[in-house]
């Protein structure tokens, strides 16, 4: 934070009121200045009262002392230098208490008013003075130059500093509201720059969540089948050589297939497509998000699978050895390619749970093509006594939760859960647009 608004208000270094030690020697000096000048012309004041000098000097000292507290009381200074008008003293405490006051934050008929006060009051002694001045004939000059002299030395006396106060006090406070303005601009700035930090940084967590279900996605149906199949090859290796050939072919293919698959996520991953890589310091914070939504969408948007594919998927379970069947209710249509990604994806995670926790139940898969919508339902009967696979799949429990974040994110509506008859249903609805 720069040194300005409060901060530059609450900066005090000076003894009372005085905001800065500069500003109370300035002032003391101007008070020894106007003490020694009012003390001269208190002299003459004297012998022409007939006083005491040593009464007049005194006088004249202390009033002319009363400008050390113009920043502090600057009406008292401009009165005392009123009062002390007709003694023909206070020149520059006058002119200084003028300036002080317009310069002040006070009303402005304050200002006006004992700015008409010093006005009149020195009009009336110059008019008297130049008037005496011409009756003893010490000015040889025409009835005309009394009231000229007169108004002259009033405005000249009163105008100049008044005028002069008036603008420097406008240009201070109009540096304090540019100060402050700067400040608040600061904080809003340090605001907006904190809300794209932590916008940046839910970018990131999201799109690590989005890859993370990408991948499971990918990977974990094929790899679960490799699994499977691995199993029954083993079984049958020794008792049916041709089946056994058939799976490790089965195997080869789905491995090459999920390799294929995980080389092309990564590739778009690291490549970030045909864009020129730019050094992570110079990226602005707000574009993090923005690049991590167009990652995820060219993830999802390269040969992403589609529902014309549900038919094969259904049949590499087949191969695999489950039951499965496949029913599809309404006409197939063309949905946008996130509904059909994430439908596939549904599908393909409920029947990678099966070959998990369930092997050799019979599975059934319906599809219902609606009019606003799509509907997908996966449910498995109950397991027999050999359900425990002797493939032992390895299970992460965050299948059921992408899917339901993927649903989600469309608008969908997504329930799993066991059936009464002891199996498990997986049920998605996903809105066509």
């Amino acid at each position: 934070m720069t040194a300005t608004g409060e901060d530059h208000v609450t900066a005090r270094g000076g003894p009372w009121w005085w905001a800065r030690r500069r500003s109370a020697v300035f002032d003391v000096s101007l008070g020894v200045v106007s003490a020694l000048e009012c003390g001269l012309e208190g002299i003459p004041f004297a012998r022409d009262a007939g006083v005491p000098v040593a009464a007049g000097v005194v006088f004249g000292v202390l009033a002319g002392a009363v400008l050390v507290v113009r920043r502090r009381w600057p009406i008292a200074v401009v009165l005392v230098s009123i009062a002390i008008t007709p003694a023909q003293m206070g020149f520059l405490l006058g002119i200084v208490g003028l300036y002080t006051l317009a310069a002040a934050e006070l009303p402005r008929r304050i200002i006006a008013s004992l700015a008409g006060m010093s006005l009149v009051g020195t009009l009336i002694v110059t008019f008297v003075k130049t008037q005496q001045d011409m009756v003893r004939g010490d000015l040889d000059l025409g009835d005309w130059f009394v009231p000229f002299a007169a108004i002259t030395m009033s405005l000249g006396f009163t105008a100049p500093p008044v005028l002069l106060g008036l603008y420097v006090g406008a240009r201070r406070r109009l540096m304090e509201s540019l100060r402050e303005r700067a400040d608040s601009l600061e904080r809003e700035l340090q605001l907006l720059a904190e809300r794209a930090e932590e916008r940046a940084e839910w970018a990131r967590n999201e799109e690590r969540t989005r890859i993370a279900r990408e991948m499971h996605d990918v990977v974990a149906h094929r790899v679960s089948l490799m699994v499977v199949h691995a199993a029954a090859l083993q079984a049958v290796a020794r008792k049916d050589p041709e089946k056994a050939v058939r799976n490790a072919a089965l195997v080869g293919d789905m491995g090459r297939q999920a390799l294929t698959e995980l080389r092309e996520m990564l590739g778009v991953l690291r490549s970030g497509g045909n864009e020129r890589r730019v050094p992570a310091a110079s990226v602005p914070l707000a574009a993090v998000g923005v690049a991590a939504a167009a990652a995820a969408s060219r993830v999802a948007d390269d040969e992403g699978p589609s529902l014309a594919e549900i038919e094969e998927l259904v049949g590499q379970s087949a191969a695999a050895g489950m039951v499965v069947d496949l029913s599809v209710e309404g006409d197939p249509r063309s949905y946008a390619p996130e509904v059909e990604q994430t439908a596939y994806r549904v599908v393909q995670e409920a029947l990678t749970n099966v070959h998990k926790h369930a092997a050799g139940a019979k599975t059934y898969v319906r599809l219902a093509h609606r009019v606003s919508e799509i509907a997908m339902q996966v449910e498995n009967e109950p397991p027999g006594e050999e359900a425990a696979s002797s493939a032992r799949l390895p299970s992460g429990g965050n299948g059921l939760v992408g899917m339901k974040e993927r649903v989600a994110a469309l608008g969908g509506v997504f329930v799993s859960g066991p059936t009464d008859a002891g199996g498990f249903r997986v049920s998605a609805v996903i809105p066509s647009s």
